[in-house]
């Protein structure tokens, strides 16, 4: 089978390397902006072009007689990369545009959560009159501003964190204005963990949950980040987390597959991100992605037992029924080396160097290779992940992996440390009131 690979991030290297263990042994296909080599080292072949580029991505699946395309990245997925190859018969294991808007249009997917009656939804309204958007932050209080479109993970900021005050909230709020609409919302308390499953329109399979750390710097400091790195506890369930949580969240997710075929009559076939806090109210939806995270892709897509390809093919003809998907309850460990002054001003064009990594399993992100070198481009760079029985032996791989890197890099290395995750599980005892 010939298969094709849309993006060309640490998420898509991910993809790759599992499609690649398939026993059916299929050929690989990327399109990317820059060469990844450790996509690059998978393929058969692979196009350097825009990920946007619609017209020249069908042309190239059509050129290669590819059968089945995965999407990585959200923005293929916001000009309507998956409808235009399915006009072209070609199957796609990723979301049409018109359910896509779940990510890429936040007041859209807030104003769809209310109008379906969606549990989790927070208190929220949609603005694009600055002073009805004041008077509802000074009557929220405590409030978290967001751009209704695609920001890369760091257009939301929250009061008490980035936003230092109820002032602070409204001008950036205000700031936002010229781009569109704003979504503002109540300020949610607790911790926030991502449940990822793969759906076929009407059955989802879901994946182990994964907490994902936004913030540059140790002890969560810092600006925000794409994701510095990542972990999941042996088994389903993170540490903070109660059986009763996920199977609560799992619900809102088919309910939300349910609704959206209802709201716009489209099956939505793919994998859906939600990313939940939990409260002292139960989950939260603090918003869904209609594709992998990244970096929690790198935590999850190691662990599945089931042929990737079988489970692709079933998410794009709707028979993921029909598919046992088994994943490896093992914990997992991903942390990220990513050029140092990132985010704000970070280092470009600097060489990364691998040493010995050991057990870890390494995927390569925002690089490019030139001359058979590989330089960072100011986006993360690397990503090593540890597989193990707990996640303290998980931690020690990856912390090792990341020792044995080169180059100007920075990275966190609390990540997956006990002390990080006992302050989690402390935080939502005291939430719980217990």
């Amino acid at each position: 089978m010939n298969i094709l690979v849309v993006g060309g991030g640490g998420r898509e290297h991910a993809i790759v390397a599992a499609i690649e263990r398939s026993r059916q042994d299929p050929s690989i296909y990327a399109v990317m902006s820059k060469k990844n080599p450790g996509i690059a080292a998978l393929c058969e072949d692979y196009l350097l072009e825009k990920e946007t580029n619609v017209e020249k991505v069908v042309e190239y699946a059509v050129s290669k007689n590819i059968e089945l395309v995965v999407i990585g990245p959200e923005a293929p997925l916001s000009v309507g990369i998956a409808d235009a190859l399915e006009a072209e018969g070609i199957s796609v294991a990723s979301p049409k545009k018109k359910v896509a808007q779940l990510e890429f249009d936040k007041a859209w997917a807030r104003n769809f959560m209310r109008n379906n009656n969606i549990a989790g939804c927070p208190v929220f309204d949609v603005f694009t009159d600055k002073a009805a958007m004041d008077a509802f932050i000074d009557e929220l209080g405590n409030v978290a501003i967001k751009p209704s479109g695609l920001t890369g993970g760091k257009g939301v900021k929250v009061m008490g964190d980035q936003l230092p005050d109820v002032e602070a909230a409204k001008e950036y709020a205000a700031s936002l204005l010229d781009m569109g609409s704003v979504v503002v919302e109540e300020n949610l308390v607790g911790e926030e963990f991502t449940l990822q499953a793969f759906v076929d329109g009407k059955n989802l399979a879901f994946m182990p949950t994964v907490q994902d750390h936004k913030r540059a710097f140790e002890n969560d400091l810092g600006p925000n980040t794409g994701g510095m790195g990542s972990y999941n506890a042996a088994g389903e369930i993170l540490p903070f987390l109660t059986a009763e949580d996920v199977e609560s969240s799992k619900q809102i997710m088919k309910d939300t597959i349910k609704a959206l075929y209802k709201e716009t009559g489209q099956e939505y076939k793919g994998t859906l991100y939600g990313q939940f806090m939990i409260t002292k109210d139960g989950p939260k939806v603090i918003e869904f992605n209609a594709r992998f995270g990244d970096p929690e892709a790198m935590n999850v897509l190691p662990l599945l037992e089931s042929d990737y390809v079988d489970v692709l093919a079933a998410m794009a003809s709707g028979t993921l029924d029909k598919v046992d998907v088994k994943f490896s309850s093992k914990a997992t460990v991903c942390k990220y080396a990513v050029p140092a002054g990132y985010p704000d001003d970070p280092t470009k064009d600097r060489e990364v160097t691998v040493g010995d990594i050991g057990d870890a399993i390494l995927f390569y992100s925002s690089v490019y290779e030139k001359d058979g070198k590989v330089y960072t481009t100011g986006s993360r760079a690397v990503a090593v992940v540890g597989v193990a029985d707990s996640i303290e032996k998980a931690e020690e791989i990856a912390q090792n992996a990341l020792e044995n890197l080169s180059g100007d890099l920075h990275y966190r290395s609390d990540i997956g440390k006990e002390f990080l995750i006992q302050r989690r599980i402390d935080h939502m005892n005291e939430i719980r009131g217990k």
